[in-house]
Formats: structure tokens, sequence, C-alpha cells
């Protein structure tokens, strides 16, 4: 019941379209209060239709004529763009140059596939709940920096329906910064370097800068549940030579010495006493941690005003899961695998006719009421809702703020 299948996509779509996307809170988000008309008329949205069909440049007048085309087209992924200098759907007619994406807002992409070479339970697409922890730490490391080290306000962040995050930065400034100053932001935000050759990508200098302490707080909370206990990145002999060869010194030392009686728990506290002589000139225990849990930004997706992300609510296509807001509250207790499906809010959605006999009701009433109680009594509400206090927070802030420079131009 509820189960998701590939190929019913094209069936489950239009339903979810018609009567469970939020369009209504999610219109709200796109227009931010305040911005001129153009704003939403000059944003770019593609759509990836069946058999995979890619529209870019697609533009619309109002929030009103996107949902008609959503629910025209039924497509099998959204993503949002830059608000450009003019209509994208008229990008074509434009003078050469003319056409300039100007601002967007600041996005992250993270995405398990690139720890594949730090996780034993799964690879590549294939996530589980002992590398979700992963998705944890980073949104608490970047969220902190964001708040904290930038002062950022505005955050939403969103399960990509398969292996990952999304972090949608909203503040109004933000939404303005040039490339230059969010690839400044992601080089800030980024420890581990190097490719697939490269064996130790942490390297720390003489002193650890305080973004790096702050984070490093953050992992120490994590690591041995999951690096240790659900990784056991020390439990053989591959993976105790692959963490030894982070460190060589160390590494000749204990070079053969690999015990099959001890867990990794064991294994890494004999590694830290090894180490311990060492520390005076060396911070390898915390390089370890590091390269084992520190997230792992792909750097194109944020440094360009004009590079396209999966839309929040959109549906993945291989999975069925939607792509749902995560409550920065209960970063904790977010199960990937809870996520409804298409099929099950489907499910859901007969089931509440049925048992309600609202269909011929439903018929006789506005479709803006009709759709809001139909996703709010499924379980996609509670994400709607933690969308909606999202919205809340920004519009409570836009309101504080024209109150304080009104304030500020009286004349006493």
């Amino acid at each position: 019941m509820g189960e998701f299948e590939p190929g019913s996509l094209p069936d489950l779509l239009p339903l979810y379209y018609r009567r469970l996307f939020p369009f209504g809170p999610y219109g709200r988000w796109l227009r931010y209060g305040g911005v001129p008309k153009s704003y939403f008329e000059n944003r770019e949205f593609s759509f990836t239709l069946r058999d995979d069909i890619y529209v870019r440049y697609q533009s619309f007048s109002n929030p009103q004529e996107l949902e008609r085309e959503i629910q025209k087209t039924n497509p099998y992924k959204i993503d949002i763009g830059a608000v450009y200098s003019h209509r994208p759907n008229q990008h074509n007619t434009v003078h050469m140059g003319a056409f300039q994406a100007q601002e967007k807002e600041l996005v992250f992409d993270i995405d398990m596939t690139d720890y594949d070479d730090v996780r034993r339970c799964c690879s590549s697409a294939d996530i589980c709940p002992k590398c979700w922890t992963l998705m944890t730490i980073a949104i608490r490391i970047i969220d902190r920096a964001l708040t904290e080290d930038f002062g950022i306000r505005h955050r939403l962040w969103v399960y990509s329906g398969r292996r990952g995050v999304h972090c949608w930065v909203c503040d109004d400034g933000v939404r303005k910064w040039s490339s230059t100053l969010r690839s400044a932001v992601v080089e800030y935000l980024t420890l581990v370097k190097g490719g697939e050759d490269t064996i130790k990508k942490v390297t720390l200098g003489d002193t650890i800068h305080p973004f790096i302490r702050s984070s490093l707080s953050i992992v120490e909370k994590y690591f041995e549940d999951y690096a240790l206990v659900g990784q056991d990145i020390l439990g053989s002999r591959e993976s105790w030579d692959k963490v030894l060869a982070l460190w060589p010194p160390v590494q000749d030392e204990l070079e053969g010495k690999f015990n099959k009686k001890c867990n990794s728990i064991q294994h890494w506290e004999h590694l830290r006493k090894k180490m311990e002589k060492y520390r005076k000139v060396s911070y390898a225990e915390k390089e370890i941690m590091l390269q084992y849990c520190f997230p792992r930004l792909d750097i194109n997706v944020s440094k360009g005003v004009n590079h396209l992300l999966k839309s929040p609510f959109s549906v993945h296509p291989k999975t069925g899961r939607v792509s749902v807001p995560i409550d920065l509250k209960k970063v904790d207790e977010f199960d990937p695998f809870a996520v409804p499906t298409i099929s099950r809010l489907c499910h859901e959605l007969d089931t509440i006719n049925h048992d309600e006999n609202e269909a011929e009701e439903n018929e006789r009433e506005p479709e803006g009421p009709r759709r809001s109680r139909d996703y709010k009594k499924t379980s996609l509400a509670p994400y709607v809702r933690v969308f909606e206090e999202f919205l809340e927070e920004m519009d409570n802030f836009r309101k504080g703020e024209l109150l304080r420079i009104s304030d500020s131009k009286r004349d006493f």
C-alpha cells in the first residue's frame, strides 16, 4: 500500500499537482514581499518532462500561470533558476549580452555520492540510516556557519528526494551576491579537498581556524556512533590500513598490528595513544575525524548565479519521494525513509475521499480551499507546515525591518 513504482509516475503526477502540491505557500515564497512585480516574471523555471525532455527558460507572469502550466505539463522534475534582466521565455529576442542573471538565492547541494570514499555501508545513489548521519552533520555545520559566521537569517533546508540535501539562503541581500562572493563563501566552508587519487584530503595548519574548531565540536558529538560503531571504519584490516594511511608516522609503527579481536572503538583508542607523542606538532586525530565527517559541497552549484536547483516539493522520479523541507529544530529526527512518496499521498487522498465522501462536495468548492484542505489531510502536511513557518519568519522579519526604518525616519 503506497509503494512507489517508477512506471506509475505519469498516472500519479496529475493528481499530485492538482490536489496536493502547495501552490499557495510556494508562490508566496518566490514572490518575496516587497519585491517588484517583474521579480517573479523574470524568474527562470525549468521542467523535465516524460522521456527526459528538458525545457529551460520557462517564465510566468504570476504564480497562477505557473500553476496552470505545471498542471498542464505534469513535469517529472521542476528546477528553479535565477531572476534575469528580462523574461527568460523571451531570451532569444533580447540583444546578445543583455540577457543577464541578476540575482538568486545562495544555494548549497550536498550529495551522498561525494562521501563514497569514507562510507562503508552504501555507495553511489544508495543511502541507509547509518550514512544519513553525514547529512545531519553537514546541515548542522553549514547552518551554524551561515547564521553565526555570516549573519544569515533565512535558510530553507530541503531533502532532495533521494540521496542528499539542498539549502536555499533567502536573505534579501544575499540573493544579490555576485558569483565572486558566492565562491568565497563556499571556499570558506570547504575543507575536504582532492580527487579520487588524493589519500589525505584534510590538512590543518599550525593554528586551527574558529570555523574549524566549531565544526569539530559538532563532528565530535557524532563521530563514535557514526564512524566507529555505524561505519566500523577500523573494523577490518582493509579499513584500518585506509585510516592509517592518513598519518604515515603512525602507519609505520602499527603496520601489521591489526587485532581482529578488537572493535573500532578499541582500535581508535589504541591509535590515539600512538598519536599522543605527535600531539605538539600534529592534529592527526582531528584531520581523520574531519576527513570522514566534514561536509562536501558542490562548489559549481553555489557559485553560479544562473545555476538551476531542484525545486522544493518536486517528486523524485526514481524513489517517488517528495523533496520536503527539513525542520531545523528536529534535524536529528529527520528520516528520509519516512518522507511520503507520491504513491502514498495519492492513496491517502483516495482514502480521504472515500471515507468522507468528499468527491462531489469538492467539485462545488473553490479550487484554492479544496487544495489547501487536501494536502493538510495527508502525510505531506507537517512538511508544508515547516515551509509555512519559514515563510512566516521571513514575513515577520521584513515587517520588523519596515517598522524600524519607519521609526528611524521620524522627527522627534
